[in-house]
């Protein structure tokens, strides 16, 4: 069994696998892995983007049997169109539309357990579930390059796009041509495709929904790749201050006295990515505070009230503390996955089509 590896200072070796283990404990038997275990007879949902972090985070700490359960029950509840429903509790699909970034976050975590272990056959086991989910997510792309975040259970599309989701989508595509080539099934359309997402994402905010209340529309450009460089230090600059609370960590959203684990951690990955590891570190340490004595972290912290919120202890916020661990200590071979994908950085990309979202007509009225 592999070993996590300490943050020097912030996390022991130990403490990071106690961190795994809550998540282990709240996995269902199916092989799902919920939000939060049943709490005061209230249940969490299962998503599978959220899964699919969970079932990272426990191969990161060695917890091979039940990550491989988590990627076998997201194999088998795959549905025809290479979508999953949006939610289930306990089994039962409450929300059935199917969500794009959902369903193309499946191509990360192959991606990342094939990095951690080498296991080709299983990158094989699951390559059919990884093509059907990103050709859901591309069929879900609009001629200008961002993608609808959700195909309805009659069908059809909504009418916009995020900028959080699409951020994530783009990580998730260059997981899944770099999964594709590594298989000898190269997707050159899908390159393509994640070329015009992430110049979407870094030049187009008129493609997405107002969101910009939310702190992961605010880091997730740079967290997905699309934005790399003094352009990502410019937004994380200049929403510094509306998302930090000093001492505390990151808001979940701007207006409310409210810091969360996950949004933290993302945003401690999103720093490392663009090489602010002084930032990151210190930011890993303040979190910290939400640590439980048994490993598990509370999801959010309310600052004004002074007291825990929403009152549970996610397997999502326990994921993203390891994710940011393993980025942090850059030890294990999937350590770099927000940095690079198979030696390639992340980073801005030119449009694959400048007419398609109105690049080349602009360059041809400047010039």
């Amino acid at each position: 069994m592999r070993r996590p590896e300490a943050v020097p200072g912030i996390l022991t070796a130990d403490e990071i696998l106690a961190t795994a283990r809550s998540i282990a404990a709240q996995q269902e038997p199916s092989g799902a892995i919920p939000w939060f275990a049943p709490t005061g007879g209230v249940p969490g949902h299962v998503d599978a983007w959220n899964h699919v972090e969970a079932a990272m985070a426990l191969s990161i700490a060695g917890l091979c049997a039940e990550s491989r359960r988590a990627y076998e029950w997201l194999r088998a509840n795959q549905r025809e169109d290479g979508s999953w429903p949006a939610k289930w509790v306990l089994g039962e699909v409450t929300e059935p539309g199917g969500e794009s970034n959902h369903a193309a976050y499946i191509a990360v975590g192959v991606w990342h357990e094939l990095l951690l272990t080498g296991d080709q056959e299983f990158a094989e086991r699951m390559w059919p579930a990884v093509r059907r989910a990103i050709e859901f997510a591309l069929g879900l792309q609009t001629a200008r390059g961002e993608i609808i975040w959700i195909r309805h259970p009659d069908g059809s599309p909504d009418d916009h796009a995020l900028l959080t989701g699409c951020s994530s989508i783009h990580q998730s595509l260059r997981c899944a041509v770099a999964l594709a080539e590594r298989l000898g099934e190269p997707q050159p359309d899908w390159e393509l495709a994640a070329d015009q997402l992430g110049h979407v994402v870094a030049a187009h905010p008129e493609a997405f929904a107002d969101k910009s209340r939310f702190s992961m529309d605010w880091y997730y450009p740079v967290l997905g790749g699309p934005l790399r460089g003094p352009a990502a230090y410019r937004r994380i600059d200049e929403g510094w201050e509306t998302f930090v609370a000093d001492g505390l960590g990151c808001r979940c959203v701007s207006d409310q006295p409210w810091v969360t684990g996950a949004e933290s951690c993302e945003l401690v990955l999103a720093l490392d990515a663009m090489g602010d590891t002084a930032r990151a570190r210190a930011l890993f340490a303040t979190i910290q505070h939400l640590r439980h004595e048994d490993g598990s972290y509370w999801t959010g912290w309310q600052f004004a009230n002074r007291r825990h919120f929403p009152g549970d202890r996610s397997t999502y916020t326990a994921a993203a503390v390891i994710l940011a661990a393993d980025a942090l200590a850059g030890a294990s071979p999937a350590a770099r996955l927000f940095k690079e994908i198979d030696g390639r950085p992340l980073g801005p990309s030119e449009p694959a089509d400048p007419v398609a979202c109105g690049c080349e007509s602009l360059a041809e009225a400047l010039n």
